[in-house]
This record gives C-alpha cells, structure tokens and sequence, in this order.
C-alpha cells in the first residue's frame, strides 16, 4: 500500500519526519512531499508558485519541498506527479491540535478532505502543544512547547498503528487524530466541540486598524474533542468530506412569464 505523507508545517518540520519514519517502519511505501515553507491555516486552497506555468518543487532528504499548499500537492499526488497515486493519505504531524469546528481553516485537515474528494482515505493528524500559562488574561494563558520537548513519537506511532483499520473503511474516509503531548495515550471517539482549544479576540481596535490574539476556550463540551484531550486522551473524530445537505428544502423554481 502506498501512502502520501504530506502537513502544513512544511517539509523541514519534525512532525512530518517522525511521522514518515513511523509508518515506513510498518513497512508501507511512503511518499513525502509537503510545502517548502509553513502553509499553516491555509485550509483546503489551491495555491502553488509557478515558474512559466510550471509548479515548483525540489528533492529534499525525506521527500519533495513544493512550493504549494497541502491541498494543492494532495492534487499533484493524485495526478501521479510523485509516482503513482496514493491509497492513503496521512496529513501532520502538526505542531498544535486541530480540534472543534475551527479545522474548517487548518491545512492538515484540508489535505485530508482533499484526499477524500479524489477517493482517498484522509488521516489528519495533531499533536497538542498547549501547556497552562500564567494566569492572566482571565484565566486564559498559555505557553506552547518547544519542538525539542514535544512526544513526536507518540502521535506518530499511534498515527502509523492506525494505517491498516483506515485501509480498510469506505473510500474517501476523512479522520482527524489529537494527541496530547504525553509519553502514551488512550484513544476515544470524540465528537467536535464548539470551537478549537483557542480562540480569537480583538485586543484593540481603532481608526483603520484591528489588532487581534489568541486565546484559550471557554469550559469544553463533556465528551467534545477539546475536552477528552484535555483530560490525556488521544481523540479520533470522523469528518464527512463535502457533500451536498439532503435535508434541505429548497424553493420552487421560479418561472419567467
């Protein structure tokens, strides 16, 4: 089976590395190629630098650094530019949680989805960076974790465990992993929460201007993915990819006299 391996941090990030090696040491054939430079928060859109109409990318010692964003390079790999399309797609390991209903505008999910809308299976996979910071700020400060200090292994190991069962359901299957940062973790079925683990604010606003932060989420929903990584679970969360709302009524078309 042959997996693409692409994230949103770019090609040099560790996450992708741990995550490569990982699943190579199932022994599946691995793929990398993920953006020359971070495309954080970049969703699913299709941006590329082109030289001539050409898409730009360069061998790099674990794979192909192209100058496009995540989804863009899911659509290269199921063109066959890196060599025959993928089975599966493994999106991460990003550097932060992609959890609630804010992984509409991540990147890692977006390669996923996209995956999903060429008929692949999509694993998005996070590992939580956030610790308690000082309090402050109504209680809603944090710090974020040195990549140095981070448990890579730990999201990449469970990640790499779960390549065979994703093989295995319909295609075009998307899932999204949260991981805490922790030696080992349990997995549970989480549903979305309302929002992320953060959040943005306006912290000051004037005449032509807005300047906004970061900051941490209110109390998370109980059984919520914020909530249960929160708590030192792993969290799996099934997404539907695209599709069109059934339940809908529409009104009748309106016919010119």
């Amino acid at each position: 089976m042959r997996v693409l391996i692409t994230n949103d941090d770019g090609v040099d990030a560790p996450g992708i590395h741990a995550l490569a090696a990982a699943v190579r040491g199932r022994g599946f054939e691995v793929v990398v190629a993920a953006p020359a430079a971070e495309a954080s928060g970049m969703s699913a859109a299709l941006t590329a630098v082109t030289e001539d109409g050409r898409v730009v990318f360069e061998q790099r010692p674990e794979g192909y650094g192209v100058v496009a964003s995540p989804a863009f390079i899911v659509v290269l790999a199921s063109l066959g530019v890196f060599g025959p399309p993928p089975d599966v797609v493994l999106s991460g390991i990003n550097r932060g949680a992609n959890t609630g209903r804010g992984v509409l505008h991540s990147g890692t999910v977006g390669a996923a989805l996209t995956a999903a809308n060429h008929g692949f299976r999509g694993l998005a996979v996070s590992l939580d960076v956030i610790a308690p910071g000082d309090v402050g700020s109504g209680g809603n400060a944090f710090t974020v974790t040195e990549d140095a200090r981070l448990h890579w292994a730990t999201a990449a190991e469970l990640a790499a465990d779960l390549v065979p069962w994703l093989a295995e359901t319909p295609p075009a299957t998307v899932v999204n992993l949260n991981v805490p940062d922790r030696p080992a973790a349990g997995l549970r079925s989480a549903t979305l929460a309302s929002f992320g683990q953060v959040q943005m604010a306006v912290a000051e606003q004037g005449e032509g201007f807005a300047r906004l932060i970061l900051q941490r989420g209110g109390p998370a929903e109980e059984g919520s993915d914020v909530a249960l990584l929160e708590q030192g679970h792993a969290t799996l969360t099934v997404l539907r990819p695209i599709t069109e709302a059934a339940n809908i009524a529409i009104p009748a078309q309106r016919t010119a006299r």
